[in-house]
């Protein structure tokens, strides 16, 4: 330690000599000798070599430092004098040279053409490729980090830089400068070695260095000349000086590059953090060490007897309060060479800090919170949410998966999207924080697909826009994801909304994109259109299906109101469980009673395994299925229930343990045996949904099969033959007939069969999949009807579809809402015509998709004109659709709606002349437009059916207006349903939910009421794609759900038909064949009623489980819902025709007349045919089959003068049509011509009915009916 030579204690004598330096066995007093001499001395121990006389040797450490420095600078700088002076010697004589061959050029030239030794002009390149070349490149191999060698040594290197600086560290609590034996101190060898290694790592340097006089002035070059002599001097001189080693800190000024070396640091924002934060620290610790040295040492000038005991990290304490202007004065240098220090110093320190630290602070700020990686959990799935990810969507998507009713969802949400969530959203994932995530980042970035595990992911949700200005825009985004997420994880399934119909044969494109996998596309406008058709068949329908398969908690209302009859329904929701083996043999009415009955549980439909051997691992969902499909063991069935416990009931049903419960809350888990599911790579899971085992792949089994019902594949035909469907249609005259004794006869010996054998092979009625109605492509002018044309037209029991949008608007996919409605299991005649209103310039971009479908025409107009609604008799419709092309091109959400909003409130405010009233009208009067006489006088059920309206069944009249002989019409009557424009049917389609409180003026609906929970919804007359989000999680639990929902609403649109529409972008024509007439042989929705008819005695305060049985027994048709007028349970009259949905209400609810029964009925082959009256049913009300007209012609009641010559006219225009079409029909299997008698009694009409109906005779023969099929072909 440091003495002065008057022998006063030395500043830091209160810490220790090193242990190491000092002998134990001798006495410290005595081994301490302290020189009086005038200059300040060091003590030194006699078992230490040192300096006798004390005398400090600091300079000799500085001297080694300074003169390698210099003295190589020196050397450098005359090394590059001497070459730059050769240089200038030897371009002189160069020139000189030049020269004389330029004054001598004919020694030149004989120079040159002179031989020249062979290595004159060789030895010089050979000489600058030299060995100092190679070494220079090896050199620079070895410490460039582009080779693995090179990465190695530099992070070698900056490694022990590090290890450097913290012996420095620990050397820094004993004095500047002492006695040391090399051989004793383990911290010198240790830095004896390091600094070796770096005396070869600048070697290394030296020698790749290209300019070696900037390579000497380098910042490390520095720190190696004042660190590495240093040492070697402490070994020889047998003394420590701790000198200048703090500069070992300015090495982390290199540790981003490290960091890049290593791969870590791969963000520009990451890199420039470190590089801010090395800086800073490295500066800060380097001027610490300065300070630290000069106030231990003091000045040299004043003999160093100004020196003061401060520790390092004092100093580095002084630094930071001096860096930031707080200066509390506890700590200051005392030194003059401090002081000037901390002058200069606190300039550039400020303003480092100043600039430094707040954009290190900014740059942490603005990482991501969200920045992660997902940490997987053994035993729980998860999924990855990604696409439109907004509060909105979330929130309802996260309402429908997480809902109680699916018993426990055992899977974990994340959200992966490139922008962080706002309040509301982050508030959203807090209170759903046990299960979701959110992760800030994209999808098409394959670093932040690994951060979240797609690779592990059960599968991957991406949500559309459904409010994008631009759909086809945002169909290219969402399948830009679908392309990276797949050529990511090709194996991922993956379920994705799509907004345009047209977009999903893009994603038929990507190789790994497999449907069979489990690989979805919810295309809003395909199944939005598809609802609102179905409604145009049965209103409601819409509204039942989107409860159905929507997640809606019970909601219990004590008040005898309409919504607590609908809630109560809106509870129901589609789960999927597999059958147990006691139904196993049993006929699906058989099952499907049982389970109504006895388990309180709906089944719509199964998934049907074939019994044939080529197609044993092919499974189709059949909807209804008649008496020939028994059940099979693991047979998974399609339920309607309130929560997935009750489903269960199925599962565990067993016959000798439960047959006499009669508490269907008592079926539980029996002791007996059964036989564990394992179907073809099947397991249950705890909602009711199937997922892949371990025994197969989905591929395998078939898991994804076409969407119709009752599809036959060339490859894999259905259980019952086509021959066999054609023999059942052929002997339904009686619906109880079995299956099996069809099967017994040859359908060549039936009647109506002999035309499979005799068909014109060379005439397309369906299309070539046999799903739907096809004619050839017609002109857009050939269908176009002018506003007077349209008037002289009795339109009547047909769709108006009132379209808004111009040439610039995005299209709606008019061809999914055409398609249901031409359907091929309705008969030509059952097609309802249509007539789009709206802008010519859309429709024609729109018409390319339409022109293969009979029975369209196309008013140029305006929805909004009310001459034009007169003009195609709106009042006359069965449904009146309203669309909008232009509701996402504006921003304001309350305005997105408003041309459909006036256009329904336009309607509801028109008045129309009563001239067809019924009201009075008994059934002895006329038949109105839509209505048609078909029982005789016998039947039991004589009245009118107004075709429109209703379907008919399998010998069952499904009739919404009837009135017995003597009998006024009740308050449903055409008369009263359409004087006021309130009461025509119409749906209107909505953008947002919460302008459909502007829809009914006459509802109390709140504004911030649910969509489901308000009357228009409810009613059926309201619908908006947001119930379509539902689909999303629906669709991932099981997929068959999915498919069921197609086969029910888009008429039978397949896979095949998908790849077909892609190609081709249009309907293709096929040959009628027994394949794809058997594809006909579906169910469909029709609605049933219950004033008249075989049903009549339940409709008056019968029981609905009653009607459910008879009808599913009698005639095959299985009973969903009722479609119940809103004020029905009220004891007084009401004058309100509005109806509202019902969803598969308990056995013992109670039935009113006027009651419309949901309801899927069976395929009638000979619906086009007058067949004689069952004993319990009316006859088929379709005695004007035969013509296929859109005009519903009158039939004529009394022969009147004044009316005969029109008749006459009319009759001759039909017997040509009917010539014409009698020789086309003897291919047409379902409508034989004259198959049966007709027994057509025509009762005589009033003479002021007649004059009421004159006015439409007269002027249905004046131009011709809507352009249609039959006159095309």
């Amino acid at each position: 330690m440091l003495a002065e030579a008057d022998g006063t204690a030395p500043h830091g004598s209160d810490g220790s000599m090193r242990t190491s330096n000092i002998n134990s066995n001798i006495n410290p007093d005595s081994s301490i000798l302290i020189s009086k001499m005038e200059d300040v001395v060091i003590p030194f121990s006699s078992e230490v070599p040192c300096d006798n006389n004390g005398q400090r040797m600091w300079w000799a450490f500085l001297a080694s430092s300074m003169v390698t420095f210099f003295g190589g600078l020196f050397i450098i700088l005359i090394w590059r004098t001497l070459k730059y002076l050769w240089t200038v010697c030897c371009h002189c004589n160069i020139k000189s040279k030049e020269a004389q061959k330029v004054s001598n050029p004919a020694n030149n030239q004989a120079a040159d053409k002179g031989p020249k030794g062979p290595d004159e002009k060789e030895e010089a390149p050979a000489s600058e490729v030299g060995w100092m070349t190679s070494v220079k490149d090896w050199a620079g191999v070895m410490i460039s980090a582009q080779t693995l060698t090179g990465r190695v040594l530099v992070v070698l290197v900056f490694a022990l830089s590090i290890g450097a600086l913290g012996i420095y560290f620990i050397d820094s609590s004993d004095p500047i400068e002492s006695c040391q034996n090399f051989y004793k101190d383990f911290t010198l060898q240790i830095d004896m070695a390091f600094n070796v290694f770096f005396l070869l790592y600048f070697g290394l340097r030296f020698i790749a260095a290209n300019d070696k006089l900037w390579f000497w002035l380098e910042v490390n070059s520095v720190v190696d000349f004042f660190t590495v002599p240093p040492v070697f001097v402490s070994v020889y001189l047998n003394r420590s000086w701790l000198g200048l080693r703090f500069l070992r800190a300015l090495r982390l000024i290199q540790f981003s590059e490290i960091l890049q070396f290593l791969n870590i640091l791969k963000t520009s924002n990451s890199i420039k953090l470190v590089n801010l934060c090395s800086i800073f620290i490295s500066t800060w610790l380097t001027a610490a060490g300065f300070i630290h040295l000069v106030e231990n040492s003091g000045d040299p000038w004043e003999n160093f007897e100004n020196s003061q005991s401060l520790s390092y990290w004092e100093c580095v304490y002084l630094l930071m309060v001096t860096m930031s202007t707080v200066g509390y004065g506890d700590v200051y240098a005392k030194t003059t060479l401090g002081r000037l220090f901390m002058v200069f110093f606190i300039l550039g320190g400020l303003a480092m800090f100043a600039s430094y630290v707040p954009e290190i602070i900014e740059l942490i700020g603005n990482r991501k919170k969200y920045g992660g990686s997902y940490s997987a959990v053994n035993g729980r799935k998860h999924i990855v949410v990604c696409g439109h990810i907004t509060l909105e969507s979330v929130s309802n998507f996260l309402k429908d998966f997480l809902h109680k009713d699916r018993d426990d969802v055992n899977v974990e949400i994340v959200f992966l999207h490139n922008i962080s969530p706002n309040l509301e959203l982050e508030a959203l994932f807090k209170r759903h924080f046990t299960q979701v995530e959110f992760y800030q980042g994209s999808v098409l970035n394959p670093h932040d697909l690994a951060r979240v595990k797609i690779e592990s992911a059960d599968a991957c949700l991406i949500l559309a826009n459904k409010y994008c200005a631009d759909p086809d825009a945002e169909d290219a985004s969402n399948i830009m994801r679908v392309i990276s997420i797949k050529n990511y994880h090709p194996k991922i399934r993956i379920i994705t909304q799509m907004l345009q119909y047209h977009n999903k044969a893009h994603l038929l494109n990507i190789p790994s994109w497999n449907w069979k996998e489990g690989d979805d596309a919810i295309c809003l406008a395909e199944l939005k259109a598809g609802f609102i058709a179905q409604s145009c068949l049965a209103q409601g329908l819409s509204t039942m299906l989107a409860n159905l398969f929507s997640m809606r908690s019970f909601i219990e209302i004590e008040e005898d109101t309409w919504q607590k009859y609908y809630l109560e329904g809106v509870a129901n929701e589609m789960y999927t469980e597999y059958l147990s083996s006691a139904f196993v043999g049993l006929s699906f009415p058989t099952v499907c009673e049982l389970c109504y009955v006895k388990l309180k549980l709906l089944l719509i439909a199964i998934e049907y395994k074939s019994e044939q051997r080529e197609s044993r691992s092919r499974k189709r969902i059949l909807i209804n299925p008649g008496n020939h499909v028994k059940m099979q063991e693991g047979t998974l069935g399609f339920f309607i229930a309130s929560d997935a416990k009750e489903v269960k009931r199925a599962f565990f049903y067993c016959k000798a343990c439960h047959d006499d419960i009669s508490d269907p809350k008592r079926i539980k888990k029996c002791g007996c045996k059964r036989p564990k599911y394992k179907y073809n790579g099947y397991v249950r899971s705890p909602d009711g949904a199937t997922t892949p085992g371990n025994s197969g792949s989905q591929k395998e089994t078939g898991v994804r099969f076409k969407a119709d019902c009752n599809l036959v594949e060339d490859e894999h035909p259905s259980t019952l033959s086509p021959k066999k469907k054609q023999r059942n249609g052929g002997m339904r005259n009686s619906p109880n007939c079995s299956p099996k004794m069809m099967s017994r006869h040859d359908p060549l010996l039936i009647p109506g069969n002999e035309q499979i054998e005799n068909m014109d092979m060379n005439v397309k009625r369906y299309d070539s999949t046999g799903m739907f109605h096809w004619c050839p492509s017609k002109e857009i002018e050939k269908v176009i009807l002018t506003r007077s044309e349209a008037s002289m037209t009795v339109l009547s029991g047909h769709v108006v579809v009132c379209i808004f949008g111009d040439g610039t608007s995005a299209l709606v996919g008019l061809r999914n809402l055409v398609m249901p409605l031409r359907a091929s299991n309705f008969h030509y005649h059952e097609l309802k015509p249509i007539v789009f209103v709206g802008s010519l310039d859309y429709l024609r971009r729109e018409w390319e998709t339409l022109h293969n479908f009979p029975k369209v025409s196309i008013l140029p107009g305006t929805p909004l004109s009310r001459a034009d609604l007169r003009a195609v008799n709106i009042n006359l419709c069965d449904m009146c659709v309203i669309l909008s092309a232009n509701q996402n091109n504006i921003e304001d959400a309350s305005l997105q709606d408003k041309e459909c909003i006036l256009a329904s409130l336009n309607i509801k405010s028109m008045q129309f002349d009563d001239s067809i009233g019924v009201l009075q009208a008994n059934s002895q009067g006329f038949t109105p437009p839509g209505m048609d006489r078909s029982s005789p006088d016998s039947s039991p059920v004589h009245s009118f059916v107004r075709q429109a309206s209703v379907t008919t069944g399998s010998n069952i009249p499904i009739i919404t207006e009837l009135a017995k002989p003597g009998k006024l019409l009740p308050l449903v009557s055409l008369s009263q349903e359409k004087k006021s424009g309130t009461n025509i049917q119409m749906i209107t389609e909505l953008v947002n939910d919460s302008n459909v409180q502007f829809l009914d003026q006459d509802d109390d609906d709140d504004p911030d009421t649910e969509l489901y929970l308000t009357q228009p919804f409810a009613c059926g007359t309201a619908f908006a794609v947001s119930v379509l989000d539902s689909l999303m999680s629906a669709t991932y639990f099981n997929d068959n759900i999915l498919t069921l929902i197609r086969t029910l609403v888009t008429g039978g649109a397949t896979p095949e038909l998908e790849a077909l529409l892609a190609e081709e972008n249009a309907l293709r024509g096929g040959y009628s064949t027994p394949q794809t007439l058997a594809n006909r042989d579906r169910c469909r929705v029709a609605q049933l009623a219950l004033y008249d008819g075989p049903f009549a005695d339940l409709g008056d305060g019968g029981c609905y489980g009653d009607l459910f049985c008879k009808a599913l027994k009698t005639y095959n048709m299985l009973c969903f819902g009722i479609y119940r007028l809103r004020d029905a349970h009220l004891s007084a009259p009401s004058q309100c025709t509005k109806r509202y949905v019902i969803t598969n209400p308990p056995y013992e609810f109670e039935l009113v007349p006027t009651d419309l029964i949901f309801c899927l009925m069976q395929f009638d082959h000979n619906a086009g045919q007058s067949r004689t009256s069952l004993s319990h049913s009316s006859h088929s009300s379709h005695s004007s089959s035969k013509k296929s007209s859109s005009v519903h012609s009158i039939p004529p009641t009394s022969r009147q003068n004044r009316s005969s010559k029109t008749r006459e006219a009319r009759d001759k225009q039909n017997a040509t049509r009917m010539n014409r079409m009698g020789q086309e029909k003897k291919w047409f299997t379902d409508e034989p011509d004259n198959a049966y008698p007709r027994n057509i009694q025509i009762k005589p009409m009033s003479t002021h009915m007649a004059n009421q109906v004159n006015q439409y005779k007269s002027t249905s023969s004046l131009i011709p009916p809507i352009r249609e099929v039959e006159d095309e072909c």
